[in-house]
Order: C-alpha cells, then structure tokens, then sequence
C-alpha cells in the first residue's frame, strides 16, 4: 500500500507529518541542497553540537506554520467581524491556502549562501541578498514544473516565503500579509520560533527555550491599529491575553540568544575570517545570483577550498584559511561597554582606530552592530475584549534594550603588547576623541 502521509523524526517537534504533494518538493534540488547549508555557519568550532542544518530549520518552520494555521483560522478563535472576512469561508481555499503555507514555509530559506548569514551582507551584488535569490529559485524552471503538478500559484508562494519587506514590487492582499506574517513576521513569526528552540538545543544553551505551544494556542488575527485610531481594520498576528507570558519569554528568549549566542565574540571573529577569505576563494569576489551556478555552490564545495588554501602557502587566501582551520582566530582586545558609552559614544570607534595606528590596519579588526528599531509590538485581545498593543500591557517589552554589539580584534601575535597599550591608554583616547 502506497503511504500519502510520511513522518519525519525531529528533536524539536518529535514527528513532522509531510504528505506526497509536499515531498515532492522535499526531494526537489533546491530543497535538498539545505543540507549542506550550516545554520550557523562556524558556530560548531566554539558550539561543538551546532552542526544543524537549513535542511531540518525548514521542516520544523513548515511544521510550526500549519500549527498556528489550524488555530488562528478556527472559527472559534476570530474575535472580529473584519477578520471573518478575509479568512476564506471555501473548504477548497481554505486547504489551498495551508498547502501553499506549508510549501512557502519550507523554501523560506532555500536562497541562502553557503554559511547561512555568515558573508550574505558583503559578498552579494549591490542590491542582493538571501529573499531575492529565494524568489528567482521559486520562479526557476525546475520549480514551475512542481508548482503545475501541484496546482499552486508561483506568485502565491513567493509572496508567504519572502513577505512584503523583501517583495516590494507587488501588492499584498489582508489575507496574504497575514500568511506570510505567520513564517516571516518580526514578532510572532514561526521561523524565529525554530531557529531559537533549535539552535538553542544543539548548542546546549538554554536560554532559546520558551512555551511555543502556549503561545500558538493563544494565537489570533486582530485588528493591529484598532487600539490606536478608533477602528482601522488591518489585521496583524497577535495574542489573547493568556499566552503574554509565552510571547514575553519568546522575545526575551531572542534577546539572551543574540547576546550570549549569536554575537559570542569568537562565534564573530570567525565569520569575519570566513569573509576574508571567501573574497580571495570567489574568483569575482561575489557569490553567484543565477540559479544554476548558486544551486551548485554549498558548504562542501567551500570546505574543499579552505582546506586547499590552508595548505598552500602561496594562495592568497592562505592567512585567513589558516585561521580557520587550526583555530587560531584574531583574539578580542576590546568590547563595547556601558561605562566607556556613557563618556564618548564613539569609544569603540575611537579604540578601533588608534589600534589600527598602532599595530596596523591588517592586524585589527572591528565587528560592529546595532539593532534597528526597538522590540516589535503586537496586539493583544484582553479579557475584557479590548484590543491593546502589547507594549501598552508588558512591563517586560517596554524596557527591554536593544542590541548592541562593539568587538575589536587583535592578530594573537600581537595580542599581549596591545593589551598593555590598551590598559595604558584607553582612557586617554576616549576623553580625547569625546573633547575632539
């Protein structure tokens, strides 16, 4: 007998359930190819467990999406006649609509370059990034020919995958704003619901886990300005009242993770490291955009030139593959602090710049980033049928501070001469840079 449903076993969700539609886009090219992406790139030579992949993210994002479908179009969680109208009232689309979640939310990520986040910023063409090369992959040849045996509109998949941020050349419909806030959404979305409790696991750093099945239970589609203006019907992703604390313990959890994960010092020099050399190993010093070529480009085929390169003296990405390879990373000199901010907010500037003077540009390195905007809001369905905005009601979100990261790096050759030039000077510099 031939199966329609086939279960996948998971360490975060125990059983992913696919049906025979959904694994033929599984086994397609573009899919299979996330299990040579590292999720978190080098992030395994400090986490010796965080060996995960795009490949399994994907899955667990596709499984979370149709979890908080099921709820949010229940009719006994719609809370507002706007919101009755657009969730479809057709048996036909409403299943079309949660096939085509489940689909978006598998190639959410499928544009992604070897190492994941690792050299997307800075080894991309002007204009390029992960969401463009994602659309050109669902629009490719090769995929329209599933999407036809599926019966699913290409235009209807790239708009969950990427959202109205990264597809501004088209116009979202309520209805599919509101699917692709499921995956992509700043607040409530389900990729950041994997990615923390995932990461969070094979790293063995508990501060990703939260109550997701308290938080999708409590799920809604609410008017979002309803409790700013008096009555605009737009809706967005939120909350009942009882699943604040789920919500809460997500975004703190996303706050602990960058701060203590995703922005571990070393975990940044290698990425650095990784980029320097990646410039030398890209023969136009770019990651490819076409389909084809970026099909073909993986985290193996990035291996075997790192491995080449450190063994090659005469390559000219030799120095920074030997970094990599033998773990021996530029060492951390400095890091932003609040005492340092509070005299010069250009102290870590100040600090990467005199060290430069002193030891020389290519012995120093700076890794700088600041959160833009503050934590999203949401609204939330009290108990008494208001609709609030969740930092309106949350002691919590209100006073959460952003993320903001100032590392510089040292060659370790020269590292313990410039930790005594920093000792004896670092005051002297940020008071005179802040006179200046």
């Amino acid at each position: 007998m031939v199966k329609n449903i086939h279960e996948l076993r998971d360490p975060i969700h125990n059983f992913i359930h696919v049906n025979s539609k959904e694994r033929m886009v599984i086994d397609s090219r573009p899919f299979q190819r996330l299990r040579y992406i590292h999720q978190l790139a080098l992030t395994y030579l400090i986490y010796p467990g965080a060996t995960h992949r795009r490949f399994e993210h994907s899955l667990g994002v596709m499984e979370l999406a149709s979890r908080v479908y099921d709820i949010v179009t229940n009719p006994n969680n719609i809370h507002h006649d706007s919101i009755r109208e657009i969730v479809p009232k057709d048996e036909y689309y409403r299943q079309y609509w949660r096939l085509v979640l489940r689909i978006a939310a598998l190639f959410h990520d499928v544009g992604h370059l070897p190492f994941s986040h690792a050299a997307e910023d800075e080894l991309l063409p002007d204009g390029w990034n992960h969401e463009k090369i994602t659309i050109e992959i669902i629009r490719s040849e090769e995929m329209e020919k599933i999407w036809q045996k599926l019966k699913i509109q290409t235009e209807d998949i790239v708009k969950l995958s990427v959202g109205p941020k990264h597809y501004k050349d088209s116009t979202f419909s309520d209805w599919e704003a509101i699917m692709s806030e499921i995956i992509v959404g700043d607040a409530l979305g389900v990729d950041r619901m994997d990615y923390l409790l995932r990461d969070s696991h094979h790293t063995g750093v508990a501060y990703g886990k939260f109550d997701h099945y308290r938080l999708i239970d409590t799920m809604r589609i609410l008017p979002k300005e309803y409790y700013k203006n008096g009555g605009s019907i737009e809706p967005a992703l939120g909350i009942e009242a009882g699943g604040l604390h789920s919500a809460e313990a997500m975004i703190l959890a996303r706050y602990f993770m960058y701060t203590q994960l995703y922005f571990h010092p070393i975990r940044r020099i290698y990425d650095i490291h990784l980029k320097d050399f990646l410039k030398t190993w890209l023969q136009t010093g770019n990651f490819p955009i076409d389909v084809k070529t970026h099909l073909q480009k993986t985290d193996n085929e990035v291996f075997v030139g790192l491995f080449e390169a450190a063994r090659d003296q005469s390559h000219p990405g030799h120095e920074h593959a030997k970094r990599i390879v033998n773990r021996d990373h530029f060492r951390l000199l400095y890091e932003r602090n609040l005492e340092d901010i509070s005299t010069n907010l250009d102290a870590p500037k100040a600090i990467f710049e005199e060290a430069s003077k002193q030891f020389g540009g290519e012995n120093v390195r700076c890794d700088t980033y600041k959160q833009k905007g503050g934590v999203s809001d949401f609204p939330v369905y009290n108990n008494d049928g208001r609709i609030v905005s969740a930092l309106s009601v949350s002691g919590v979100l209100a006073i959460l501070p952003i993320i903001a990261v100032d590392f510089i790096y040292i060659n370790p050759e020269c590292r313990f001469a410039a930790e005594a030039w920093l000792k004896d000077n670092q005051e002297r510099i940020i008071r005179l840079r802040r006179e200046e």
